[in-house]
């Protein structure tokens, strides 16, 4: 489903803004596309306290997200190999790194 979603954002930024919600956004830049992520992040928190509409904000949530990070030139299956390098190591270990090199 992820791939397909990837495949027609990919396809849709070389639509015309006046027919395509996603050429629209990514026509926009990557100010646009962060202001619209934000905005869908708002409404999944309010969703998600509410206990309203959860998954239709979270499905919002998801697409925005992929389209900034197309925006942004950030290819989802970089972040996927990110992700498997990870799937060993232990997150409260790394946050611990995290802040120790902080200071």
């Amino acid at each position: 489903m992820i791939e397909d979603l990837l495949k027609t954002i990919r396809e849709r930024k070389n639509s015309s803004p006046d027919k395509s919600y996603t050429s629209y956004l990514l026509t926009g830049g990557l100010g646009k596309c962060i202001e619209k992520l934000e905005e869908e992040f708002n409404e999944l928190k309010e969703a998600l306290n509410s206990k309203n509409n959860e998954v239709h904000e979270a499905a919002d949530l998801v697409y925005h997200l992929l389209v900034a990070l197309e925006a942004a030139d950030i290819k989802f299956e970089d972040i996927l190999k990110e992700l498997d390098t990870r799937k060993n190591k232990s997150g409260l270990e790394e946050e611990k790194i995290k802040n120790e090199l902080r200071w």
